[in-house]
């Protein structure tokens, strides 16, 4: 159990906001994709390289943070987390000076630094909201995967907002000074000390995670729920503007909506949570996913596809946070390992699922794709189903 902990306001202000700054990098490549495209000339394919070196990176830096985390403590990975996202925004602006020739390797250094930051800072930013609020850790988790998910939607108005006075590159700038002032207060702040539970008695008997198939377990649901996010997101622009033949500000617009859902949805799972008990939401989630997948095929007009990518993000939306608390919960004093861990399965599932569905459109349809992607909420409930099972037990 977590000792209550007095809350310092400036380091809670400072996990959060590193948060939401997580996310308004994680989204600075892809939302810029048209300036890059269109400043650097670069072809559908390197476009598509780009984001290569972030998933590989982002896996090496979860399984390099939760090993960090207990040799370093976690306020260094805090810092370096915000480091690494300004980084990752400098060589973002860099692509503009640099020659030619120099541009798209200096991208691909970006995306690999945000993914190396995003699988680093996954240890501190899941170990410390609990530590925040011990007596409401699965609503203190999601409130802050509810910010990043905010940073993810403001990503890309702030692009467009400079864009539309001609000053794109004010865009990485602005994340470049604000990665810099979160740094610094992240590394002389005062956060509260074991935030993992890491430092706790060794001679607990909690099975090691790595022994325990509950673990393996937990990181095979992230996998599958990877595959899920990434089959609604992904693809969904393709799916309502080729299979349905709908505008494509509709199909544009569903993306955007897709993610909203995803807030919202957090924002009530973090008010919910307090009343309900995580298991349940946790269960129901993905029984929505699946209904999502089924009506999708149906999705003939423009109030269809809106709705139904709304019921796909608000089934989305909360499901992974609540999959680090559950595990956290499970290996009480492996909170930081475990964490980094399941983000190197989130990730592992994310970089399968993208290039798994491209292959597939060569025998199958969408509609067809997305039928068949029912059975990953399926096998999600199913192992959910048995891992709550036997915890009561």
């Amino acid at each position: 159990m977590l000792k209550h902990t007095v809350v310092s306001k400036p380091a809670l202000i400072t996990v959060y906001l590193i948060a939401f700054l997580q996310g308004l990098t994680l989204v600075s490549f892809p939302a810029s994709s048209a300036v890059l495209k269109q400043m650097h000339g670069f072809t559908d394919a390197q476009y598509g390289a780009i984001f290569l070196p972030q998933v590989a990176l982002a896996v090496l830096g979860a399984v390099a943070g939760g090993t960090l985390a207990r040799r370093l403590g976690l306020q260094p990975l805090l810092w370096l987390t915000a480091v690494g996202n300004g980084l990752s925004q400098l060589a973002l602006a860099a692509s503009v000076w640099v020659i030619p020739a120099l541009a798209f390797p200096t991208i691909l250094a970006g995306t690999a630094l945000l993914g190396f930051s995003f699988g680093l800072g996954g240890a501190p930013l899941n170990s410390y909201p609990p530590r925040f609020f011990p007596r409401h850790a699965p609503a203190a988790v999601v409130a802050l995967h509810t910010l990043l998910g905010l940073g993810l939607m403001g990503g890309p108005l702030l692009v467009e907002g400079f864009g539309g006075v001609n000053l794109w590159v004010g865009f990485p700038l602005l994340l470049l000074a604000l990665s810099v002032l979160l740094a610094l207060i992240a590394a002389t702040v005062r956060l509260p000390p074991d935030a993992s539970g890491d430092n706790l008695d060794r001679r607990a008997t909690e099975k090691p995670p790595l022994k325990s198939s509950g673990f393996w377990i937990f990181a095979a649901i992230a996998v599958l729920y990877a595959f899920a996010e990434g089959a609604f997101s992904n693809w969904a622009v393709l799916y309502l503007r080729e299979a349905k033949a709908l505008p494509a500000g509709v199909a544009a617009l569903a993306l955007s909506v897709f993610w909203a859902a995803m807030v919202t949805g957090r924002l009530l799972v973090a008010v919910l949570v307090v009343r309900v008990a995580p298991q349940v939401i946790w269960l129901m989630l993905p029984v929505l996913m699946a209904a999502a997948f089924l009506l999708l095929p149906g999705a003939n007009t423009p109030a269809l596809g809106l709705g139904l990518f709304a019921l796909a993000g608000l089934a989305c939306s909360a499901f992974f946070p609540l999959t680090i608390t559950l595990a956290s919960a499970r290996f009480p004093n492996q909170v930081a390992w475990v964490s980094s861990i399941l983000i190197a399965a989130l990730m592992v599932g994310v970089g399968l699922g993208s290039f798994v569905i491209g292959p597939l459109r060569e025998w199958l349809t969408l509609e067809q794709i997305y039928r068949l992607s029912t059975l990953y909420p399926i096998l999600v409930i199913g192992l959910a189903g048995w891992l709550t099972v036997s915890q009561r037990r």
